[in-house]
């Protein structure tokens, strides 16, 4: 009965089909190493923005600006933290700046844009390898199943046989360094679109609550023009 070793395969595989092999490896490696770091990166992200929000939202109420920021820089790995931080920033810079071309929540407006670009970019960390392991890692694969069929015919011309026995070893190892590719390819993929959509769900939730802060932003602003307003209207 004919058994399964790989023990032995291994060791009947040629220089170039180990090498591809090991190349499959490092690319199974890399893909874990980068979606364990993900998931738990997210992981805090996630549970940093449920306590933020938390903490925030009396203090957004109360529009205390200078209590928002401290209360975000405290949240170091939440996105929504981060995001609320840099916009109010901005916008009590040019509130306090005093008039100009461009009204404040216009400019916080702006900096919500290019700090969720930032944040996109930080949150889509190391997919890109992702991407590559699972495109790459069939072809790779291909290419070990390639030198195994030639290892096949060279032990056919070598020993002048065409048998079974003289060209098993060699498709057995094109066999399993195309299943090692597969191997490697399709939990990547798998992982990618999984956390691509965990990922976009993040992004929604901002740009909801970038929109929130931003109209909360307009409201305040407006009401301190009109109070200004009437002070000078009173003054006069």
């Amino acid at each position: 009965m004919m058994q399964f070793d790989l023990g032995h395969i291994w060791a009947t595989m040629g220089l170039l089909s180990k090498l591809v092999a090991f190349a499959l490896v490092l690319m199974a490696l890399a893909s874990v190493a980068v979606v364990v770091e993900r998931l738990i990166a997210l992981a805090r992200q996630a549970s940093e923005t449920r306590r933020f929000a938390r903490e925030a939202r009396p203090v957004m109420e109360a529009w205390d600006t200078a209590r928002l920021v401290s209360i975000a820089d405290g949240y170091g790995r939440s996105a929504l933290a981060r995001l609320v931080g840099a916009a109010v920033r901005r916008f009590q810079r040019a509130v306090e700046a005093g008039e100009g071309g461009v009204p404040p929540v216009e400019l916080a407006r702006r900096e919500v844009s290019r700090r969720r670009e930032a944040i996109s970019a930080d949150l889509r960390r190391g997919l890109s390898v992702l991407a590559t392991v699972g495109s790459v890692a069939p072809f790779v694969g291909l290419l070990g199943t390639v030198i195994g069929i030639i290892t096949a015919f060279q032990t056919i011309a070598s020993t002048g046989s065409g048998g079974l026995g003289a060209v098993s070893a060699g498709i057995a190892e094109a066999l399993i360094v195309t299943a090692l590719g597969l191997g490697v390819a399709i939990p990547a993929v798998l992982c990618f679109n999984y956390l691509t959509t965990r990922i976009a769900a993040v992004e929604l939730a901002l740009e909801r609550s970038a929109g929130e802060l931003i109209d909360e932003m307009e409201n305040e602003h407006g009401r301190s023009s009109g109070e200004r307003s009437l002070g000078s209207a009173a003054a006069a």
